[in-house]
């Protein structure tokens, strides 16, 4: 017994010329074992959350349309008015003395063109070009009366649509004018706020899925727990480049005056598509410096597939690539499972 076990021990210590022990089997040498899933098929039918802005139906900046003092301000932040509904009375001495001025001229050439008119009954006592050149005065003068009145319409300020005065800037007494660029400030802004747009920037991913007509639900932070509407209205087909998104706008019927312009909305927005397309596990989809890929296993051998994103539903994400329904895939991929790897499935 002792002469088998001092055979033993040296068989074990000459078993490395180095004088070191031999080495276990490489654990690397084994095959791994992964878990699998299958590529499913379906119609995309979920939603998503995007950010919206509020905005009015229609909005207005009002200038005077003539140079004037103001007399009265009828209206002030928060007035609801309705189309016609004076705002603003504005008066104008220079134009009260111009107006004067021209009635007078305009009777005086009236009545020398009657004179003259009456005359020329009697042959030869006028000269036809005469009467003409009277007639001409009187009808320059009826059109610079003509002119004058329509100027002092603009010293009226009316609304021009239902709606509120959301800004005033004026007081009476104040001397106001047409506006003479973007940094005239204006007498009243007025809103159309019935109905709003809302504004909802629509990331490129999710073009594909918009459907016009669709309904969409949305949240404000003034009220938490109400939820609002919105219909899908218009569309502005062309990216923004550098969102990468597309401006999409909805009707909101606002007749309680709860919504207001610029708020902004939280949207459960709609995303459908017309027809079935692919599915995997989230955790299937490997995104690397190089590619995005999901490892497709074919008889034991894993195969690196080129793919793209698309929208995540729960646990699984809709892709794009040379797949097909039922294929099988890795259920977790990774670098590792290189092109050619021996997997055994599970």
């Amino acid at each position: 017994m002792k002469k088998l076990a001092l055979l033993a021990i040296l068989a074990f210590g000459c078993s490395r010329a180095d004088g070191g022990t031999a080495p276990a089997p490489s654990a690397s040498a084994a095959v791994p074992t992964i878990e699998i899933a299958k590529v499913t098929s379906k119609q995309l039918d979920t939603t998503t959350h995007l950010e919206g802005e509020l905005t009015p139906w229609e909005h207005v900046d009002l200038y005077a349309r003539a140079n004037g003092y103001v007399s009265r301000v009828l209206v002030d932040r928060g007035s609801h008015v309705k189309k016609g509904e004076l705002l603003v009375a504005l008066t104008a001495p220079e134009l009260d003395a111009q107006r004067a001025e021209a009635q007078a001229k305009l009777a005086g050439d009236k009545a020398t063109y009657d004179r003259l008119k009456a005359a020329s009954a009697t042959p030869g006592t006028v000269a036809d070009n005469e009467v003409d050149t009277a007639l001409a005065k009187m009808r320059a003068d009826q059109a610079r009366v003509a002119s004058l009145a329509a100027t002092e319409s603009y010293l009226t300020v009316t609304a021009p649509f239902d709606g509120v005065v959301t800004e005033r800037d004026v007081d009476p007494g104040a001397l106001v004018g047409p506006s003479s660029g973007k940094s005239s400030t204006p007498m009243l802004r007025m809103e159309q706020v019935r109905v709003l747009r809302l504004t909802v920037p629509v990331p490129e991913s999710l073009l594909g899925a918009l459907a016009p007509g669709a309904s969409a639900t949305f949240t404000v932070q003034a009220f938490p727990d109400a939820k609002f509407g919105g219909v899908v209205r218009r569309v502005a087909e062309s990216l923004d480049v550098k969102t990468r998104s597309m401006p999409v706008e909805l009707d909101v019927a606002n007749d309680d005056g709860r919504l207001a312009p610029g708020m902004f909305a939280d949207v459960l927005w709609p995303v459908k598509r017309q027809a079935p397309t692919l599915f995997v596990p989230a955790s299937a989809v490997v995104e690397s410096t190089e590619k995005t890929f999901v490892v497709r296993i074919a008889n034991g051998v894993a195969e690196q597939v080129p793919v793209k994103r698309g929208v995540a539903e729960a646990d699984l994400v809709e892709i794009f690539g040379p797949l097909a329904a039922g294929d099988t895939i890795a259920k977790h991929g990774s670098e590792e499972l290189r092109n050619g790897t021996h997997v055994v499935p599970r």
